[in-house]
């Protein structure tokens, strides 16, 4: 494997700071299905779409990657980081939309390392 794709590795697992178990339960919550932009006909958000996605790229190993793969890792990891430099100043974060969304791609502002 490539030395980027190792790269895109690590900086996906430094965006990514739930587990999987956490993403799955927090994916069944209505907090997370309420909040996001809606895609095509389904009903669900792109970043709900997305921890599902995610889910299943922690599972797999790193020599299984596909390039595919490898390109949702580098949106996901743009997207935290993205949304990590809009956080609220005037609200609540811990019951705020920004975090909700957050969690549906995989990072909870509020969980310590």
């Amino acid at each position: 494997m490539a030395d980027d794709d190792k790269q895109v590795r690590e900086d996906f697992h430094d965006a990514v700071n739930m587990t999987p178990s956490e993403l799955e339960h927090w994916l069944d919550t209505d907090e997370s299905k309420a909040v996001g932009q809606k895609s095509g006909g389904s009903g669900e958000s792109t970043g709900h779409e997305s921890g599902r996605r995610i889910v299943e790229l922690l599972h797999t190993k790193a020599g299984d990657l596909t390039d595919d793969d490898l390109a949702h890792m580098r949106k996901v990891t743009g997207y935290v980081k993205r949304h990590l430099a809009q956080e609220p100043t005037s609200e609540a974060v811990e019951d705020s939309r920004w975090r909700y969304s957050l969690m549906n791609w995989g990072h909870d502002p509020l969980k310590k390392k």
